[in-house]
């Protein structure tokens, strides 16, 4: 099987900030976001472009994913951010407030009139209430998109939902996000724990998020990185259960027998693939 590129942890990082910029090459992050947008004033923004776009067309962070958020469609300074980004040919361009198929067609199209190398991906963030309705359609709209992340910050907003511990008001679109994620065979990747200094707090709802079936999450702060890195990546015990399950099956399989059992339970081809996906992820995690 092809190897998963890691994306255990996907970190922000203020594209106003230049020394925050140069302290990312450094960082323990699977994948940065270079971000135009939330952290970003008006009066910064032509600036903080032009910094984010050297920075993503540096070459100065090795093995790290490098996307550009941009503002969203919709706002001045749109349009702009796109061309800068496509010319800069990150990893990819992260696209806020996307709604429909529509949006993601319509940047992916800019992105290749601006001359965007194929290898810049589309990252859809969804959102809103809507987001939520059309993610199907919104993971499946262009095959330049390779990734949804979850805003969930906004979409509490717009719910009006309370951001308590287990989230459960949130459970509904989570679990629809995930489901269009999964159908289209698109990455996806949870939302920003807001509470920096609240570290048990994180790794119960990073765990979650594995546990759900996130390939990753957003994260706001250096800090948050070990405890995601660790969480989303194979466990020892995990991986040594991998192993035994494919030498299991594939000893059964020599043998003429159509059953095997480990550790008591039942295997059957689907625990195979899930095993053979344990154990590339733990490869490639191993391999940086």
């Amino acid at each position: 099987m092809t190897a998963p590129r890691p994306r255990r942890s996907v970190l922000y990082m203020p594209g106003a900030n230049a020394r925050a910029l140069e302290k990312a090459a450094s960082l323990p992050a699977d994948a940065l976001i270079l971000d135009l947008e939330d952290s970003v004033a008006p009066e910064a923004k032509a600036e903080a472009r032009e910094r984010v776009a050297a920075a993503a067309a540096s070459g100065a962070y090795g093995y790290r994913e490098i996307a550009i958020r941009v503002n969203a469609p919709g706002t001045p300074w749109h349009a702009d951010d796109v061309r800068a980004a496509a010319q800069a040919g990150p990893d990819a361009v992260v696209v806020p407030k996307v709604d429909s198929p529509d949006t993601v067609r319509r940047v992916a199209a800019a992105l290749e009139a601006a001359g965007a190398p194929d290898r810049t991906a589309v990252w859809a963030m969804i959102e809103t209430p809507e987001a939520m309705f059309e993610a199907r359609a919104v993971a499946a709209a262009s095959a330049r998109l390779t990734v949804l992340v979850m805003g969930t910050n906004d979409l509490a907003k717009e719910l009006r939902a309370e951001q308590v511990p287990g989230r459960a008001p949130l459970l509904t679109a989570l679990s629809l996000a995930l489901l269009a994620a999964r159908a289209a065979g698109k990455v996806i990747l949870d939302g920003v724990y807001n509470d920096v200094r609240d570290l048990p707090g994180f790794e119960a709802e990073t765990l979650q998020g594995r546990q759900l079936g996130f390939d990753g999450k957003t994260l706001i702060h250096p800090s948050q990185l070990a405890a995601c890195n660790r969480i989303f990546a194979p466990a020892e015990a995990e991986v040594d259960r991998s192993r035994r399950i494919i030498a299991a099956f594939e000893e059964a399989t020599s043998q003429g027998r159509g059953v095997v059992t480990v550790d008591g339970r039942m295997i059957e081809n689907l625990h195979v693939e899930q095993a053979e996906r344990v154990l590339a992820l733990a490869a490639a995690i191993a391999g940086r």
